[in-house]
């Protein structure tokens, strides 16, 4: 919710940032940012200003509206009482509406993804397999799933006529009201207890980092120390010809430090499972002589002192 305050680019997106149509980036950037609030979901009791902007079907202005609508009327108590908010008409609210929640209103399915237009068939629903609304809102109608299973999602599908995708994903909400989609995935990577400083580290030392920026010859990884280490592209577990081919940006790695170099701030970091190699006396890495390249291609003559001969082409 505070990070949909800054402008995405402002977070550093990558190397060739600054080379790119500015404007074309910004649209590509927020629609990403616009697509994460859509799928998560947004509070519309506790949502600011900037987080409201990036729901579908609401600008700026509107977005401005509800909060006025809020601080002068009190919560909302149902979705429906957004279409008394200023600038905020029918077909606006048809795209919003599914995506924004009402936690503890008159309706229990207001604080799901199930769209106003959806509700008879939720409802539906729930008498088909033995539920009422009060059970969604208890905590869910927990069994729900296993339930239209028996009767046959097909059945059920052709009684209420309604598609199998949206059947399902309807099930899905009335099973966990009010899930947020977020709490299925690793939780993120917090450094508040073991920040550490460069002269803190020695080589071999294994870490776990979060990617924070990926270029040609490798990738930033935040290990907790107030410089990013870099995963050169020859140190990754196996050989690629980009770094983008092996890890991504957010994914959280496994790290050992081959070198730290705290005059100059650079921490040098390695994903192979090996042991890092050894300096040379002189500081620097031994060369590894290259490795000749194997001849595949086929001769004759190497068969002529075999059992048997090939006929040669005169």
């Amino acid at each position: 919710a505070e990070l949909v305050k800054i402008e995405p680019k402002a977070i550093g997106v990558g190397q060739y940032q600054h080379d790119m149509p500015q404007a074309r980036m910004t649209e590509a950037l927020s629609g990403v940012v616009e697509d994460c609030v859509n799928s998560v979901g947004v509070d519309l009791n506790t949502a600011s200003y900037s987080l409201l902007s990036y729901i579908a079907g609401i600008n700026s202005a509107v977005a401005k509206n509800i909060v006025a609508y809020r601080e002068e009327n009190g919560r909302f108590t149902d979705r429906k009482e957004l279409m008394k908010v200023p600038k905020l008409g029918k077909k606006a609210f048809e795209q919003c509406a599914g995506f924004l929640r009402v936690r503890d209103g008159k309706n229990p399915l207001d604080n799901t993804a199930v769209h106003p237009e959806s509700y008879a068939a939720a409802s539906s629903l729930l008498i088909e397999c033995g539920f009422t609304l009060a059970d969604v809102s208890a905590g869910g109608a927990a069994g729900i799933t296993e339930k239209a299973d028996s009767i046959g999602i097909d059945n059920i599908s052709k009684t209420l006529d309604i598609g199998v995708p949206t059947l399902t994903d309807i099930i899905a909400e009335l099973k966990k009201p009010g899930r947020d989609l977020r709490d299925e995935l690793p939780p993120p990577l917090l450094r508040s207890g073991d920040i550490m400083e460069i002269k803190d580290l020695k080589p071999g030392m294994e870490l776990v980092g979060t990617v924070r920026n990926i270029v040609d010859f490798g990738a930033f990884v935040d290990i907790g120390v107030h410089e990013d280490g870099l995963v050169h592209i020859s140190q990754f577990a196996r050989r690629v010809k980009h770094p983008l081919e092996i890890v991504k940006v957010g994914e959280v790695v496994k790290v050992k430090v081959l070198e730290a170099d705290p005059v100059r701030g650079r921490i040098s970091l390695t994903m192979r499972g090996e042991k890092p190699e050894k300096s040379a006396g002189n500081g620097e890495r031994r060369s590894r002589r290259p490795e000749k390249k194997k001849d595949n291609s086929f001769d004759p003559s190497r068969l002529r002192n075999s059992g048997f001969r090939i006929k040669e082409k005169k």
